[in-house]
């Protein structure tokens, strides 16, 4: 082990009164996200094998727009749900499934395509003589849905379809954009929230709908959008500050993800605090059923994609850029010193400052004798 100085513009005296929100917009934190890559990999790798075996024992909970079936909805006041259960089932549906969408919305779905048709229209307008009873309405306010095989195995293969096609086109952006090693280590962090909010629809139970698809592939564009942000500051860096030869592209890395920290926890929070209204104000209190799909894939995406994007990307990056002979190399020379130096933002955003400064003075050195160079000398007078 070496011995680490950290290098802050300020002095600890200026800086030791400041509380973790201050030190981290003042840019003054330095989190070891690589070094730490054992525990953050850990975290995502319980979630996704118990989401994983979930999978495996539970599987997903279809919605009829993928598995075909008959869905009816009715507005009911203080109707529980097994009541409701229990009245769809007497009225001749099995195994149905019973759900009460903004605490009064009943929602019940239920798969007829084994009948004939004679038989699925005559259990259909039943259980809806039995939902209008229950709510004490009439039969025209239930609403009646009807979804074939056919159609639904259509749209599971147009959102596998979409999916594909959006990890390819990210694929081919990002190794021109940036290189092929960050592709990869977007991909692998993008893969990471499609497992793991697939883990959590599995071991929740959360019905999976075309909308649920729609979010899934809105919040893989945010967290490609972090994450292109912090490859930036990478790419960035990796011109810059790393050329003095101080850091390791782990170090590098760090530093980069400690210079947008602050801009990417902002940014989540601008994010997950909207859709939180859309789940607990419109869903539940306005009775808004149509946003709680898309909501709750958001939401859980949202947060899988700010972790991602912090904790699985950028230390993904580090290792692979780690096994290059040259950044491999480098690591050996700088371990091999009696101390080593980890840049905070702040000193980075001093350094890149200073060295600013002295390019432009630089320059301004050079047009003044080039200026001078280029004026005419007076001719001496006889």
């Amino acid at each position: 082990m070496t011995d680490q100085t950290v290098l802050e513009p300020e002095s600890p005296e200026e800086t030791e009164h400041l509380g973790a929100f201050a030190r981290l917009n003042r840019g003054l934190t330095h989190i070891d996200f690589v070094g730490r890559r054992k525990t953050w990999f850990t975290i995502s790798a319980i979630i996704i094998v118990a989401g994983i075996l979930s999978l495996g024992i539970r599987g997903l909970n279809l919605g009829i727009d993928f598995k075909g079936g008959d869905s009816w909805e009715v507005l009911a006041h203080n109707v529980t749900q097994q009541e409701a259960y229990n009245t769809v089932v007497n009225a001749g549906l099995k195994d149905p499934v019973v759900s009460i969408l903004g605490g009064k919305t009943i929602h019940v779905e239920a798969n007829l395509n084994g009948m004939t048709q004679a038989n699925q229209n005559k259990t259909i307008n039943e259980v809806s003589v039995a939902l209008a009873k229950l709510a004490n309405t009439s039969v025209d306010q239930v609403s009646v849905s009807t979804v074939g095989p056919t159609w639904g195995g259509q749209i599971t293969n147009r959102a596998l379809e979409a999916l594909l096609a959006f990890f390819v086109a990210v694929v081919i952006y990002i190794s021109f954009r940036f290189e092929p090693k960050m592709a990869l280590a977007a991909f692998l962090a993008m893969l990471h929230d499609l497992l793991v909010t697939i883990g959590v629809y599995s071991l929740f139970g959360f019905q999976v709908t075309p909308d649920t698809v729609i979010a899934v592939l809105t919040i893989l564009g945010y967290s490609l959008y972090d994450t292109v942000v912090v490859f930036d500051r990478v790419r960035d860096n990796s011109r810059g500050i790393m050329n003095s030869g101080t850091l390791t592209y782990s170090d590098m890395v760090n530093l980069s993800m400690n210079q947008t920290l602050a801009r990417s926890i902002n940014t989540s929070l601008v994010a997950i605090l909207p859709v939180l209204s859309v789940l607990l104000v419109g869903a539940e209190l306005l009775g808004a059923t149509t946003l709680q799909d898309y909501g709750l894939a958001l939401f859980v995406g949202l947060l899988s994609g700010a972790y991602s994007s912090l904790f699985i990307a950028a230390p993904i990056l580090a290792i692979l850029k780690e096994r290059e002979p040259r950044f491999r190399d480098l690591r050996k020379k700088i371990e091999s010193r009696e101390a080593r130096a980890v840049i905070t933002p702040a000193a980075a955003a001093s350094l890149s400052s200073d060295r600013v400064t002295a390019t432009r003075a630089r320059v301004n050195a050079a047009a003044n004798v080039k200026a001078i160079e280029a004026k005419p000398r007076k001719q001496k007078r006889k």
